[in-house]
């Protein structure tokens, strides 16, 4: 283990030589995040349908959908949280 203090992360030199000077490095996680979560959003609402057409006899069908939009809910604010402004 070394003495030093540790470093901030800094991304690669070449995506900073490929973005304009107007777009900044947090627009870009902030919009590969919001396309994760469309697509998040989109996928699950189709798992949800199929779910609840097919197998809604489960009696664990509603709380397994409850608690997977409850965690998932909750790590995207959480991803979102350092880059969105509310």
């Amino acid at each position: 283990m070394t003495s030093l203090p540790l470093q901030s992360f800094s991304p690669p030199e070449f995506l900073n030589t490929l973005l304009s000077n107007s777009v900044s490095m947090g627009a870009v996680v902030m919009g590969t995040l919001l396309f994760v979560f469309a697509f998040w959003a989109l996928y699950t609402i189709v798992a949800i349908y199929h779910w609840l057409k097919y197998s809604h006899a489960s009696a664990v069908a509603f709380p397994a959908i409850g608690i997977h939009l409850f965690i998932s809910f909750g790590l995207i604010v959480y991803a979102l949280s350092g880059t969105v402004i509310i």
